[in-house]
């Protein structure tokens, strides 16, 4: 028997006049669908009256044995629509492990393209005439982890896109304002819905915005030089943010992490510094 096809299909993130005429196609001749959220799938499929489809949950939750029970069926014949809770799947999702089991066991993966929030919030921000961009999704959400993930963002040089929760964005806008507070940003919030807005300024600016934001979030931050940045903060300046933080008991590594993207300094540099004004 012939193997299968994954169809890796976007859908819209807000304004259901999104969906593409294809994606619709595919859908209905399908015989399964996995998605990341079943019950906002079978919405998606009831409003384009797409009825007697099984869907088939695959969330962050689900197992190797989750997976490769549906790459049997693949192998088997099946066509299977892949699909995200909303914009295209396999981006910051977990359907990314499908498309990756599917391609090793010689499955053909067709991509639908589509609505993605990633590229709305980049065309609108205006921060990427160049074209040129790095993604980071979703950061760590501490720890070292998140401190090296700041650190990588704040030494790009390129426009920078990551995604961030509504509850930790004030937190994470303000990490990026400590360690680049004049690089341009845009909030880009609830993108193609009603309550769509795109909120413009420095990091710093951002960073002092007190509102509670709501929905789904993406942040641009513009291109900008880490090189030119490091002349500028010369070492009485950075001694000061060492002592500073060294007074309020933070780590010497994690004061290190910190400045080093603050600065654009190598953290090498920056923690021998701070070993250094830690043994004063």
């Amino acid at each position: 028997m012939s193997r299968g096809i994954l169809f890796v299909v976007a859908t819209p993130i807000g304004n259901l006049g999104d969906i593409t005429i294809r994606a619709l196609d595919t859908l209905r001749a399908c015989h399964r669908i996995v998605a990341e959220d079943t019950r906002r799938t079978r919405q998606l499929l009831s409003h384009f009256a797409i009825g007697g489809k099984e869907v088939q949950r695959l969330d962050s939750h689900a197992s190797p044995r989750d997976v490769a029970r549906i790459v049997d069926g693949l192998a088997s014949g099946e066509q299977v629509g892949l699909v995200t809770d909303a914009g295209t799947p396999a981006v910051s999702d977990p359907g990314g492990a499908l498309v990756e089991a599917a391609i090793a066991a010689g499955v053909r993966v067709v991509p639908l393209p589509g609505a993605s929030a990633l590229l709305a919030a980049l065309v609108a921000s205006g921060l990427a005439a160049d074209g040129r961009f790095r993604f980071f999704g979703f950061l760590p959400r501490g720890g070292s982890a998140h401190r090296n993930a700041l650190a990588l963002v704040a030494s790009t040089a390129e426009a920078t896109v990551l995604f961030e929760a509504p509850n930790r964005l004030r937190a994470t806008l303000h990490d990026l304002a400590d360690a680049t507070p004049e690089r341009r940003a845009c909030v880009a919030r609830e993108l193609t819905k009603v309550h769509e807005e795109l909120v413009r300024g420095t990091c710093a600016e951002l960073a002092a915005d007190e509102r509670e934001w709501l929905g789904e979030i993406a942040v641009v931050l513009g291109a900008h030089a880490p090189q030119e940045r490091a002349m500028r903060i010369d070492d009485t300046a950075l001694d000061a943010r060492i002592d500073e933080a060294l007074s309020r008991g933070e780590h010497a590594r994690s004061v290190a992490e910190t400045l080093a993207a603050w600065s654009g300094r190598g953290r090498r540099e920056v923690y021998m510094r701070v070993i250094g004004r830690k043994k004063r």
